[in-house]
């Protein structure tokens, strides 16, 4: 499912994030201490090879919606953007924390002159946040920073599971 906002292609694709061979970043919804974990932070690392441990190590600790960028190291991605979500119903307010994860990754690209980055569903995992409301606020913040974007062509979101995909591709629908 795609559509564009302005000159920049949206899609949504049910696959595996460490996979995206034809995009120049992917971003980890990633843990404070930026190191392997479960889900997509697991995902990443085991593709990424321990290269994207040892470069990560000295950014940490991140804080809930703060984003850095490393290299891509084993992935056919040249960039990982990592991204702290907010956990839900911990961290608050939950809706702007993972707000800026989006905004703050899509800034880092730009600023790298990045042309395109792939997206998992940020916090939806192990933090917890409900799926529909996540995808409303990714979608929303995406629509609100592509007017500031001069680099970034595409943006894809990346759903492992099919019932996350469908959501996305509902919302991308009325888009």
């Amino acid at each position: 499912m795609q559509t564009q906002i302005h000159q920049v292609h949206i899609e949504a694709i049910q696959g595996d994030i460490a996979k995206q061979s034809d995009i120049t970043a992917v971003v980890n919804a990633a843990n404070a201490q930026l190191q392997i974990g479960g889900g997509v932070a697991g995902a990443i690392h085991r593709a990424a090879g321990p290269g994207l441990a040892k470069e990560c190590r000295p950014m940490a600790p991140i804080r809930p919606g703060e984003a850095v960028i490393s290299g891509g190291h084993n992935l056919p991605n040249d960039y990982v953007i990592h991204c702290l979500g907010p956990v839900y119903g911990s961290d608050k307010p939950e809706e702007k924390l993972l707000a800026d994860c989006y905004r703050n990754a899509l800034r880092i690209a730009d600023e790298k002159q990045i042309d395109s980055v792939a997206f998992p569903a940020i916090s939806t995992g192990a933090f917890g946040y409900p799926i529909e409301a996540a995808t409303d606020v990714a979608l929303k913040t995406v629509k609100e920073i592509i007017p500031k974007l001069q680099h970034v062509q595409k943006i894809r979101f990346v759903l492992f599971g099919k019932s996350d995909f469908r959501v996305y591709e509902a919302k991308l629908k009325r888009e």
